[in-house]
């Protein structure tokens, strides 16, 4: 989901900015809301959990150029469910920071247009589940297709700012098409994987409920909202 440097330049790069300061209005909006429920010790582990794990996604998983952008592991709905939605988000956006500055600075003059991209996917998929799991159910209790919703919206998401960049950035044009679409459809091989992460990561959660590493996690994976 890396946009190269030079897809987004110049003037237009002020739509990437704007984008990403709302993204950081609601990340901060998130990170209230979540400390009003739990203590800030537990907030910061779960946010430096999450910024380790952008930072496998990024480093360690497989990761090769398509198209117009780069296809990573990048499994976004699973930190929401393991950590919680402001987590998952600071973690995003500091673990793609450290990649920019010390494993790939040509990628920092992307940042805003990169972020933007990893996190109102996330955000899209923390509403989602907002209104189809209900008040009552536990996240360890999920059922499948509850995961495939979720981590379909977020890889979809993905999918589509990348493609809005690369039509922002470069023009509709035959070339810009045909990028977007071999992009797209390696994308989703992400679609595949992750339910099924998340369908282990639950597993390994619910294993733990009874446990001291219970509660490094996000309250809201062992009761209801």
């Amino acid at each position: 989901m890396h946009i190269e440097p030079g897809v987004v330049d110049g003037a237009k790069m002020t739509f990437a900015y704007t984008t990403a300061a709302g993204a950081a209005t609601y990340t901060a909006k998130q990170t209230v809301d979540d400390l009003s429920r739990t203590n800030s010790g537990a907030f910061a582990l779960r946010t430096l959990l999450a910024t380790i794990g952008a930072l496998l996604f990024f480093e360690v998983l497989p990761n090769f150029p398509v198209g117009i952008s780069e296809v990573h592991f990048i499994l976004g709905s699973t930190l929401f469910l393991l950590l919680g939605t402001a987590p998952a988000a600071l973690g995003l956006a500091i673990g793609l920071l450290i990649q920019g500055l010390f494993f790939a600075p040509t990628d920092m003059p992307m940042y805003f247009v990169n972020v933007t991209t990893l996190l109102v996917p996330l955000f899209a998929a923390s509403a989602l589940a907002r209104r189809i799991i209900p008040r009552d159910t536990a996240y360890v209790d999920l059922a499948y297709k509850d995961m495939l919703k979720l981590s379909a919206v977020y890889q979809g998401g993905v999918v589509t700012w990348v493609a809005f960049w690369a039509f922002y950035g470069q023009g509709v044009t035959a070339a810009t098409f045909q990028s977007v679409w071999t992009f797209g459809a390696a994308y989703m091989l992400v679609l595949l994987i992750e339910p099924l992460a998340d369908l282990a990561a639950l597993a390994g959660a619910k294993a733990l409920r009874d446990t001291g590493v219970a509660r490094l996690l996000a309250p809201r994976l062992y009761r209801s909202a």
